[in-house]
């Protein structure tokens, strides 16, 4: 599932499927962990077990990495539903992360894209993705089209993209 790698700032870019490259598992779990559940008083282990799960499947749920080599640049997950106020939607781009030293590299947008491509490919006609109310610009720049604002105890804005 690798896509073409490519270079800017002295990096070389490639994308793969967690499984392809399991010894980033650890990493990925840690940083969904620390920004998203840790911070809600959840365990480790519960974002540990639930990506061991995605290891496993093949549609949907999945884990993509974005590597120079052996360094972790980021990750994104690909799920069934990521607000549970929106369960009717499906699947969602998730837990989209960067490494702080390497933000404003387009890693991001390369990982969203490369994640939705993946949800194409399994045949979903769209995709979508929740965010802080302040990444707004981010995901409409690079094409996601806004549905809702305000959703949920974190106030979400929810995207949608078609294919």
């Amino acid at each position: 599932m690798e896509i073409a790698p490519w270079f800017f700032g002295g990096h070389r870019l490639q994308i793969f499927d967690l499984r392809e490259r399991p010894k980033f598992f650890d990493t990925v779990a840690d940083r969904v962990w620390r920004a998203w559940w840790e911070p809600s008083g959840h365990p480790y282990s519960q974002v540990s077990n639930g990506l061991r799960d995605m290891m496993q499947g093949d549609a949907i749920p999945f884990a993509i990495v974005a590597v120079d080599g052996d360094r972790f640049l980021g990750s994104t997950l690909g799920i069934a539903c990521d607000l549970a106020e929106r369960s009717q939607y499906t699947p969602w781009v998730a837990a989209v992360w960067v490494e702080p030293e390497h933000r404003r590299q387009e890693i991001g947008r390369a990982l969203v894209q490369r994640a939705v491509q993946c949800c194409f490919e399994r045949g979903f006609p769209r995709v979508y993705l929740c965010s802080s109310p302040e990444r707004l610009a981010f995901y409409t720049r690079i094409g996601w089209t806004p549905i809702e604002h305000g959703v949920g105890d974190d106030s979400q804005t929810v995207y949608v993209l078609e294919r």
